[in-house]
């Protein structure tokens, strides 16, 4: 899907495709567990005849909303590379200082059109919607994120919508689009929309920790680009509650590397680390509390797929990468 006719253009879409530099592929993992998940029973053998083309044809159809959301996110991280004027990304240069700028702003616009374009071939204008309001999310999280108004940037709620937008946004309203796609109730669409939402925030908000205590529990040791670049995340945001003093340190910037130390020893009293995986958990619990909230099933294959998403649920409040 991400071929194109010009070379440059294709070596630059193709990037974060290739074997290497694929990344997790945490997203279309969860929503081909949850195309599963969200199964009705189809019997292994039906009769030929009309409804033969169907199941398969649906698991197509779901397949292409991982296809599609997979190329949203990597057009995001080609645009926030740009914007972070970040070097490295996955373990590999990143396309902006590979190819430059302008190449990798064009890419992330390529992905995003034929995103769109795929997504136009599934005819469904619910989908396209939610689709095209993630786009916007992502957008608007990203601009959120460049204010400099202190009374929105020390704002829990502010982060939070921030959060939602950039990163829970996508797998939230592609959760709903799988679900859908197979013609499930709004109950259950919304259900599926709940856990994308609760894994993605809960999702963030380690990856906020791991930015200070990287791969080790102590603090320092992450990659601290966050705070380097003036953006202020859970932890920094509950230590501040605890210090109110902090509030003049953050204020002044962090231009000065003795400011990011100051930050760092209140951040290290505070229960800052602490807070924030807990209202990681509580997202966590959240998203897994929607699974268990979906009608009974038999199935072995769709108990297994709930089960693998309940899984994550957990995987990501424990991961330390």
């Amino acid at each position: 899907m991400v071929a194109a006719e010009v070379p440059n253009l294709a070596s630059a879409a193709e990037y974060f495709f290739k074997i290497g530099a694929e990344g997790k592929r945490f997203r279309p993992t969860v929503l081909l567990l949850m195309a599963t998940a969200l199964d009705v029973h189809i019997p292994e053998l039906s009769p030929p005849g009309i409804g033969d083309t169907l199941p398969t044809d649906l698991r197509t159809r779901q397949q292409r909303i991982a296809e599609i959301t997979e190329m949203i996110h990597v057009a995001s991280l080609l645009h926030d590379d740009v914007l972070d004027d970040a070097d490295t990304r996955r373990g590999v240069g990143s396309l902006n200082a590979v190819m430059g700028n302008k190449l990798a702003v064009l890419a992330g616009d390529f992905l995003l059109s034929r995103a769109c374009l795929t997504l136009a071939s599934l005819k469904n204008t619910e989908v396209v919607t939610l689709i095209a309001t993630v786009i916007e999310n992502l957008v608007t999280g990203e601009t959120m994120q460049l204010t400099t108004a202190s009374n929105k940037r020390f704002s829990m709620e502010y982060y939070m919508q921030k959060t939602y937008n950039k990163t829970a946004s996508l797998i939230s309203n592609s959760c709903k689009s799988v679900a859908l796609l197979a013609g499930h109730t709004a109950e259950i669409a919304m259900l599926a929309f709940e856990y994308g939402k609760n894994l993605g925030l809960a999702f963030q908000l380690i990856d906020d920790v791991l930015d200070f205590t990287g791969t080790s529990a102590s603090l320092g040791k992450g990659s601290l680009s966050d705070i380097r670049h003036g953006i202020i995340t859970a932890p920094i945001l509950f230590a501040m509650e605890e210090y109110p003093q902090l509030r003049a340190v953050v204020d002044k910037g962090f231009d000065n590397p003795a400011n990011v130390d100051i930050a760092l020893e209140y951040l290290g009293k505070s229960r800052g680390i602490e807070r924030t995986k807990e209202l990681a958990m509580k997202h966590a619990n959240l998203a897994a509390a929607a699974i268990d909230s979906l009608p009974q099933s038999d199935d072995e294959d769709v108990i297994k797929s709930r089960q693998a998403l309940i899984d994550l649920t957990q995987r990501v409040i424990t991961r330390n990468k």
